[in-house]
């Protein structure tokens, strides 16, 4: 875990959107954007956002190269799903060390 990875697409706002809205993917995504095996078409988050494919892709990478988020291709889709298990030790951490 990089914590300063982390930290850095945490700092963004619509990045840490992008996550909460990944939380709870059948609240937030029409049923037929999701793969409940993989997670959201990057498509639909790219909808959501209302912001331009590249703009999205960029920050979805930051996302993934933190770790945060877990990418998954099928075909000619990519699926995006957080990474519970680094979230959840990444809250571990600060709960100790802040």
């Amino acid at each position: 875990m990089d914590a300063d990875l982390i930290h850095k697409a945490l700092a963004n706002p619509l990045r840490r959107e992008i996550l909460a809205w990944l939380k709870a993917p059948r609240e937030t995504f029409a049923r037929d954007q999701i793969d409940f095996g993989h997670g959201v078409a990057m498509s639909a988050i790219q909808q959501r956002s209302g912001l331009a494919q590249s703009t999205v892709s960029a920050h979805l990478a930051v996302l993934v190269e933190a770790g945060l988020l877990v990418t998954t291709r099928v075909g000619q889709w990519t699926f995006h799903a957080r990474n519970e298990t680094l979230i959840g030790a990444f809250a571990e951490q600060i709960r100790l060390n802040l």
